[in-house]
């Protein structure tokens, strides 16, 4: 099993003029510790299960690129961009950029959206929830499209787009991977199983449920459900000295043994880069071994 770092909140103690330089040392101490992946929300307030919406929120995508120049192994992905935040065209070439000058790590991570909240206070659009998961789908077919290099005009319900030219192309081959995350049974995980390379969901006694959902959408397109990588937050918490290191080790085995096979995690306070140690010395291997 593989482990993502989670980077969900920027309101740090040494504040806003030392944001940059912590945010390089923890990109580079996760890198070396290990980890897979790293991710960061794709919103522009900070979201009520975390803090007020004052609190400090960095753009995902200028802080991916922040972040392939602090790494050297790390994937790097949002969790997850929020399609009507950006016109598909232009998301395909922020994720082509990120891939090309990441030297090939970069990860589609996307969604229906849900922060009405935000979108109403910055002016960007919020269609009703029918409206987009319409606009996810074709989002999806676009990005697959430019990822391929095929230039050939998209007409769809709510994009309409004259000529897909993406230059460069990714580097990632056959393309960067495609991520959706949510677990709604109905559209986000047939989605899936059309579309992605991945899912991701949350924690929860219906876990095994979802999982299940997801087969019998893949038997229903045709798609087989191993294809599918099975990713899933994971609460990262150590503990105040690396106590609960233990913990987390078995919760990974559990959803190890129910075929996921990344865990994307946050740490309390992960600016203090000590935490990294623990996850070199004890977790990550014991994770890669699962």
């Amino acid at each position: 099993m593989k482990l993502g770092l989670h980077i969900s909140n920027f309101t740090w103690p040494e504040g806003v003029p030392r944001l940059g330089a912590v945010l390089g040392e923890v990109a580079s101490a996760a890198d070396e510790a290990g980890f897979e992946r790293i991710s960061v929300m794709d919103h522009l307030w900070q979201i009520g299960p975390i803090g007020p919406p004052e609190w400090d929120m960095l753009e995902a995508y200028t802080a991916l690129g922040f972040l392939a120049a602090h790494t050297k192994r790390a994937k790097l992905l949002t969790l997850v961009t929020g399609v009507v935040y950006r016109e598909p065209g232009l998301l395909a070439k922020a994720v082509t950029t990120l891939d090309v000058l990441s030297g090939g790590r970069a990860i589609l991570g996307i969604g229906a959206a849900w922060n009405e909240e935000e979108s109403i206070g910055l002016g960007l659009p919020f269609p009703p929830t029918k409206q987009r998961f319409e606009r996810l789908e074709e989002a999806l077919k676009i990005c697959r499209q430019m990822f391929a290099g095929d230039e050939t005009a998209f007409e769809g319900t709510h994009y309409r787009l004259g000529r897909l030219l993406n230059s460069p192309q990714p580097l990632s081959r056959p393309r960067p991977p495609i991520l959706i995350g949510g677990g709604g049974e109905k559209k986000t995980l047939r989605l899936v199983a059309q579309y992605a390379d991945a899912c991701n969901l949350f924690p929860g006694p219906e876990l095994q449920h979802k999982l299940d959902v997801l087969k019998q959408h893949c038997e229903d397109v045709g798609r087989d459900y191993d294809e599918i990588q099975k990713t899933v937050m994971v609460p990262f918490d150590l503990g105040e000295k690396g106590e609960r290191a233990g913990e987390i080790i078995e919760t990974l085995t559990r959803l190890a043994g129910m075929g996921f096979q990344v865990g994307h995690g946050g740490l309390r306070n992960v600016w203090d880069t000590r935490q990294f140690e623990i996850f070199a010395k004890e977790i990550v291997p014991a994770a890669e071994a699962l």
